[in-house]
């Protein structure tokens, strides 16, 4: 075996699997919290880059400015979804609930690139595109990038639900009627989420924007965030960024030796096998809670 090849694909994937995880990292707050998967994640992402790259380019904003004024809208949108949309179906069946986020989903995926523009928009944030050598192994600069702000933002996540606001909100997930009976406003509670949820699609979608472009197409980061967010379990940020770690190694690892002997597409296969075997085998994810219940 060439290690030093070996090495070069472990390497890029573990920093693509950063990225991955944060993608996930919404869909883990919002369970987290609700017990709702989120399927309007990719559509967030999706908007987080368009609205970006507009506001550079379109309204010539500094790139730093621009992101802030990005967060400060995803926040926002997020937040109007839940307390316009889906505060609306209380009550309902938990499945209409993730039925409603799919059309958002589907909502955002042809309004946006409607308004914005179908062809392929670049988001340059100034990072070389020359690689960094190590030992004969070329790094992405992107990708380093990428998954050093990744793990700062799931660092931040994790610190956040340890402080007395994060308490709360995983008081809401653990039992949303007690959480009422001693005076938690629930639905705030649950907005707050989809609020971080929305900030950190912004920057999955800038983040992922820069590396490939900003189009449609970045709403497909759902299937990613989908199999990190299985893989690693639902409610745990911590397994979000296992499986992002593992899903991106093995995303990059695979197709290098497969692709050339199945003659390509081998990349596409991985997440979509991640998701079905981890639902059939270990359903709650590698560090998910295990819940049981009686029937």
């Amino acid at each position: 075996m060439d290690w030093l090849y070996f090495g070069e694909l472990a390497i890029n994937g573990a920093l693509t699997g950063l990225m991955y995880s944060l993608c996930a990292l919404g869909l883990v707050l919002i369970y987290k919290t609700s017990g709702v998967a989120n399927l309007a994640q990719g559509a967030l992402i999706m908007t987080g880059g368009y609205l970006v790259a507009w506001l550079v380019s379109g309204l010539g904003l500094p790139l730093l400015l621009a992101i802030l004024a990005g967060l400060a809208c995803l926040f926002l949108m997020g937040f109007l979804i839940e307390r316009l949309a889906l505060r609306t179906m209380i009550g309902q069946p938990v499945i209409m609930i993730i039925m409603l986020t799919l059309g958002i989903e589907i909502l955002l995926r042809g309004l946006v690139p409607a308004l914005g523009g179908t062809g392929l928009q670049r988001l340059d944030l100034g990072i070389p595109a020359k690689p960094i050598i190590v030992a004969d192994m070329f790094i992405n600069r992107a990708y380093l990038f990428g998954g050093a702000v990744a793990l700062a933002a799931i660092g931040l996540a994790a610190l956040f639900f340890r402080s007395r606001r994060g308490v709360v909100l995983r008081a809401v997930s653990d039992d949303q009627p007690a959480s009422w009976a001693v005076g938690i406003r629930v639905e705030r509670a649950i907005a707050l989420s989809w609020g971080l949820a929305g900030m950190t699609a912004l920057l999955a979608g800038v983040l992922w924007g820069s590396v490939q472009g900003v189009d449609w197409t970045l709403s497909l980061l759902l299937i990613k965030a989908l199999a990190v967010a299985i893989l690693g379990g639902l409610d745990s940020i911590l397994g979000a960024l296992v499986a992002g770690l593992a899903l991106g190694v093995a995303e990059s690892v695979i197709p290098g030796y497969l692709d050339p002997i199945a003659g390509g597409g081998t990349r596409d296969v991985v997440a979509s096998f991640a998701i079905l075997l981890t639902t059939i085998v270990r359903p709650f994810g590698l560090l998910g809670r295990e819940q049981i219940e009686r029937i």
